[in-house]
Parts: structure tokens; C-alpha cells; sequence
């Protein structure tokens, strides 16, 4: 039985494609000639699709498990030292398994859909369903023509495996890479919903009412994989950095934009029914975006220690896929924006001006972005040539940090708009709320270091002006509040304390590089650190030295140098001691001339607050899609919104 796991695992597979197939064919002609029947038998097949996929997956865990190296994918991502969990997460950490994994959890989105979404009007369900089986349809052809996980590699069977990427060999890359996958297959429901939308031609706020609850939660694991990716770079990599700008990170940053632009847009259209064409563009262009991320990991055109190197060949396969779902998805708007097109006065200060100032902010952030990300390989493709181009920090930090500076002003004011017309009195009232948060932004330089830092204070004091003007106003509604106003002000003071901690980190870290001998010390922000001991380690699969470096009386911290020896690559595993306000930071560079080790050692005010920013805006999704709004409409609404 043993032996045929590969290819059930292939079979099993192969059914879940011909099942995609089957939903998006009841999926179109139930919605097209308004058959109930065979909508409901694209609901069927969309669990016949998440069982055989999800039998997939799990044969190619049990192929890592049984350590099965007459399966390439497994002979070149396991060994039989690794312990059994990397070995499962080794399933994801690399190309193929990796989009197992993505059309398992597409499988997963369609058949919740399918599920949770029945008492929406038969068309609207049936072409979103047909839609998701078109993706579907298209990822798993690529899986099993252009990428197969369960390819033998026979008869030159290996003893041992070639082993898992040693960087990868860590608890974020088990938790990771299936947040990402859930965030980015969760805008393809978003996606769905919007070509959906211009099929039929109805887009207002009952619409928007029933995307609202998909696009929340496809934004909270996105955030989440994406603060985890932030979170093990810090402490995996071992250069003390949380964000570098690398074109993979932006492929995942991008999209978070647009979906965050998309959340902002379907506020304005439900509830006012403005901003149609804005939010049907950008459910369209956040998926694309996903998609164009996939193709740039997945092409080998980029060399970054996030992406996966494929031929060139399956990049091509990739970028078709891009080019058929964004050309297509165009091409029908161009030929149904029209029915979008809504008239909706506002004036002054309104909350519709904010929306659509935040959404412009927004897609400006991106696309600036886009151009730092692109250009490189634009410039390479079309010159030619072995010169390489990079845009790197100064340039990201250039332009994307004003926009945020002019978004954090705008979120501020958020709180007290009203829609159509804000009275100027609420406007001057925020406004003098700056000045109180100015002063208060201004000693926080004098805290931790001597000097005022421009760019600190700034940030600083409209983070705490977007924290202050949000507390009062949900003080001042707390007998009307609803739980969209306050996931709207958790979100918007998640963003604030994230400021906060990427403004003060960024200017006050101190880092040091030094050689110490054992019993040697350096003093880093007052604090003296000192080499104890270095001892030599042993575990599974690497070999290594572990330094012991005490700081007073306040505790000790032990950096690892490791040696993998199978793939022969070497790692340094950072020591954090962590703090609300300071993290202390040591990485261990290994043996130096004359008995010495090297170190670095680096004190980072603030750290945490990034993430727990982060996480307090993630938050905020889960506490809007419990509004019950967003859980049901009722019939006679559907009936007198949807009727033909």
C-alpha cells in the first residue's frame, strides 16, 4: 500500500481537477439559464473537490513521513534526520508542494462559499461558484502538467534526501506559508464576487453587505502571514532587520494594500452606494496582484530566500494564467462598467472624501511599490547585458513613507466625518487635538536619546492624534455604538502603535560589531554584555557552537552558529531577549582569529510594537465580521434587490 502513495496522491489530484471542472460548468449554466439543479450540483461537487484534494495532501505527507525518496519533490526537500514536524512543513517549502497546498486551500474557500452562501440569490452564487471553478480548473492543470509533487524519480533511487532549505527549518516556515496561502486564495472569493457582480449587473449595497465578511477575513490572514513572515525574519535570519523591501515581500504587500483600499470601498458602497467602480476594480486588482506574486516567486526571475527557483518554463505557464485572469477580468469590465455608474453628492470635509483620499493614498503606496519591484527586471529584460539593477531602501523609504505620513492624517479625521458633510466645528476640534499630541510626541526624543528627531516626532504625534481622536469618538457614541465603528477603530490605532514602533526603531537602534575573547566585554546603550562561554551543540541534523552572554544581573542570552552538513550551509540563530519597550538583540558570527568570536550585539527600542500593531489591526477584522449586518440579509431584501 505503502508504494502506491504517490500515485493515489496523483490520482486524487486528478479528481479534483475534473471536479473544478464540473463546478465551473453548473456553476455558469446554473447561473446562465437560472437552474437551481445544477447550481446545487456545483455545490455537491465543490466537497467532492476539498475531499480529493485534501486526500492529495495528505499522501504527500505520508510520502515526507515515510521518507519515500523514489518521489523527486520529496528526495529534494527531506532526510531522514530531519525531525518528523519539519518534515511535515517541508510538504510546503518548496515549489510543488507548496501549490498542493494553494489548491487545496482554494478547494477549502470554494466549497465555504458554496456552503455558508446559499440564501443569496441563485445568478449572484452560481456565477461566483462557476468563477472559483475556473481558477481552480487553471491552478490544478498547472500542478499536474507543469508541477507534480508525486513525479518518481526512478530507478536511481537515493539513500538520503537532500534535505529541507536549513533557513526553513523553523516553527514561522510550519505556520507562514499556509497564513499567506489563506489571505491569497480568500481575495480569489473577492475576485469571484466581483466578476459575479458585472455579470449580472447588480452591485449596491446588499452586494457589498455579503463581500464584506470574505474580504475581512482573506485580509486578517494575510496580515497574519504577513506579520509571521516579518516576525521570522527578525529572529531567523539573524541580521536583527523585520522588513527589507525584497521583491517577495512586496508581492505579499502589495495586495494587502489593495485589500485594504477594498475594505475602505465597500464601506463607502454600502453605505451610500458610491465608489462602484472603485470597488469592483479593486477586487479585481487585488486578486491580479496575488497572481502577478505568484508568477515573480514561482518563475525564478527573482533570487531572494523567500522565493521559490523554478524553470522558466512553468514561470511562462504562470504568467499566462496572470495574463488570462487579469486580461479577461478587464476585458469584462470594460464591457459592463457602465451599468456601474452612480451619482452621489457629498461636500467639505465628508467621510466620502476621506474614503476616496485613503483609497487614492492607498493605490499610490502600491503602485510605487509595483515600480520599485519591476523596474529592476524591466530595465534587465530589455537592455540586456550582466548589469544588475536593485532599488533598495532609500528609495521604498523615499516614497513610501510620506504617503503613509498623509494617510496617517487622514485616518485621524476619520472618527468625527459624517457622511455627506462633516460640520467644521467637529473638523477644528480634531485639529486641536495635534497640537496636544505634538508636545507629547516631542519629548519622546528626550527619552531615548538626546535630541529631537524630526521624523520621529512627526510620526509619533500622528499616531497619538489617530489614537486620541478615535478613543473619544467611541467614548462619545458608546450608547449607539456598532461593532463595525469600533473594528474600524481598532484598526486605525493598530496602524497607529505600528507607526510608533517603526519610526522610534528605525532611528533608535544602536547595533555594535565586535571580537570578543571569553571573559571579554562591550557595552551597548549603557549595558554590558559579556562572553561567558562558547560550547559545542549537537542535535538531529546540524552541529554547531552555542556563546553564553550575560547583561548585569538582569540575565543571559544564547546565539547559536549552526552547521547543516547535508545541503553544507551555515546559520545563526539570534538570542532576543524581549521587552515592551527594548528587545536586546545578539547574533554570533562563529570562530575569529587569535581566540576570538565574533558577535553582534544590537538594543532595538519599540520592536514589538510593529507587530503588536499589526495584530491589533488584524484584530479589528475579526470584531467588524461579527456586526450582524454582515451575517444575514433577509430574504424579502434579497428578493427586491436581486429580483431580474
Amino acid at each position: 500500500m505503502s508504494t502506491l502513495i504517490p500515485e493515489l496522491g496523483h490520482f486524487s489530484a486528478f479528481l479534483g481537477l475534473m471536479s473544478a471542472v464540473g463546478i465551473a460548468l453548473f456553476g455558469f449554466f446554473g447561473a446562465n439559464q437560472n437552474r437551481t439543479a445544477w447550481v446545487d450540483m456545483s455545490i455537491r461537487l465543490t466537497k467532492v473537490q476539498v475531499a480529493v484534494l485534501a486526500l492529495s495532501f495528505l499522501f504527500l505527507i505520508l510520502a515526507f513521513l515515510e521518507d519515500d525518496f523514489s518521489v523527486l519533490y520529496v528526495a529534494n526537500n527531506s532526510n531522514t534526520a530531519l525531525p518528523w514536524y519539519y518534515k511535515i512543513a517541508g510538504v510546503w517549502g518548496a515549489h510543488e508542494g507548496s501549490f498542493l497546498l494553494w489548491t487545496l486551500v482554494t478547494a477549502v474557500w470554494t466549497v465555504l462559499v458554496a456552503t455558508r452562501a446559499r440564501h443569496i440569490p441563485l445568478k449572484l452564487h452560481g456565477y461566483v461558484l462557476g468563477t472559483l471553478g475556473v481558477l481552480s480548473v487553471m491552478f490544478l492543470a498547472f500542478l499536474l502538467f507543469s508541477s507534480n509533487p508525486f513525479e518518481r524519480l526512478v530507478p536511481n533511487v537515493p539513500i538520503q534526501g537532500a534535505d529541507l532549505n536549513p533557513v526553513l527549518q523553523d516553527i514561522g516556515q510550519i505556520i507562514h506559508p499556509p497564513m499567506l496561502y489563506i489571505g491569497y486564495v480568500g481575495f480569489g472569493v473577492t475576485f469571484a464576487f466581483g466578476i459575479a457582480a458585472l455579470a449580472t449587473g447588480k452591485i449596491d449595497s446588499a452586494w457589498a453587505r455579503w463581500v464584506r465578511p470574505w474580504v475581512n477575513i482573506a485580509w486578517l490572514f494575510l496580515t497574519i502571514g504577513i506579520v509571521l513572515g516579518s516576525w521570522w525574519a527578525y529572529y531567523e535570519l539573524g541580521w536583527g532587520g523585520w522588513w527589507f523591501w525584497d521583491p517577495v515581500e512586496n508581492a505579499s504587500f502589495m495586495p494587502w494594500l489593495a485589500g485594504t483600499a477594498l475594505i475602505h470601498s465597500l464601506s463607502a458602497t454600502e453605505k451610500r452606494g458610491a465608489f462602484k467602480n472603485w470597488t469592483i476594480l479593486l477586487t479585481l486588482l487585488t486578486f491580479t496582484l496575488v497572481l502577478m506574486g505568484a508568477f515573480l516567486v514561482r518563475s525564478g526571475v527573482l533570487s531572494s530566500v523567500h522565493a521559490f527557483a523554478v524553470d522558466p518554463q512553468r514561470g511562462l505557464v504562470l504568467l499566462t494564467i496572470f495574463v488570462l485572469v487579469a486580461g479577461g477580468s478587464l476585458v469584462l469590465y470594460a464591457f459592463r462598467a457602465h451599468t456601474l455608474n452612480t451619482q452621489v453628492q457629498y461636500w467639505g470635509v465628508s467621510r466620502e472624501l476621506l474614503l476616496l483620499i485613503n483609497n487614492a493614498l492607498l493605490v499610490v503606496a502600491l503602485f510605487t511599490i509595483l515600480l520599485g519591484t519591476l523596474y529592476p527586471l524591466g530595465h534587465e529584460w530589455f537592455v540586456g547585458g550582466d548589469e544588475k539593477l536593485s532599488v533598495g531602501e532609500p528609495y521604498f523609504n523615499a516614497m513610501f513613507v510620506p504617503i503613509m505620513l498623509l494617510l496617517s492624517f487622514a485616518l485621524a479625521i476619520a472618527p468625527i466625518s459624517r457622511w455627506k458633510h462633516t460640520p467644521m466645528r467637529l473638523v477644528v476640534n480634531a485639529l486641536l487635538l495635534l497640537g496636544g499630541s505634538a508636545v507629547v510626541a516631542l519629548l519622546l526624543p528626550w527619552i531615548l536619546a538626546d535630541g529631537v528627531h524630526l521624523g520621529v516626532s512627526c510620526a509619533v504625534a500622528l499616531a497619538i492624534w489617530i489614537i486620541v481622536t478615535h478613543a473619544i469618538a467611541c467614548y462619545r457614541q458608546r450608547k449607539a455604538l456598532t461593532l463595525g465603528f469600533i473594528g474600524m477603530s481598532v484598526a486605525h490605532i493598530g496602524f497607529a502603535i505600528a507607526v510608533i514602533g517603526v519610526a522610534v526603531t528605525s532611528v533608535y537602534t544602536e547595533s555594535k560589531d565586535a571580537r570578543l575573547k571569553v571573559g571579554e566585554s562591550i557595552e551597548v546603550s549603557g549595558t554590558q554584555y559579556e562572553l561567558v562561554d562558547v560550547q559545542s551543540t549537537e542535535s538531529q541534523n546540524y552541529i554547531g557552537e552555542r556563546a553564553r552572554f550575560d547583561f548585569g544581573v538582569r540575565g543571559s542570552l544564547f546565539p547559536e552558529r549552526r552547521y547543516y552538513s547535508i545541503r553544507e550551509h551555515i546559520t545563526h540563530e539570534a538570542a532576543i531577549a524581549p521587552g515592551i519597550f527594548k528587545d536586546r538583540y545578539i547574533t554570533f558570527a562563529g570562530p575569529m582569529e587569535n581566540d576570538t568570536w565574533g558577535v553582534e550585539i544590537q538594543d532595538k527600542p519599540f520592536q514589538r510594537w510593529i507587530w503588536f500593531g499589526a495584530v491589533v489591526a488584524g484584530l479589528a477584522a475579526l470584531i467588524a465580521m461579527l456586526d450582524k449586518r454582515y451575517r444575514r440579509l433577509s430574504q424579502r431584501d434579497l428578493e427586491i434587490k436581486y429580483s431580474a
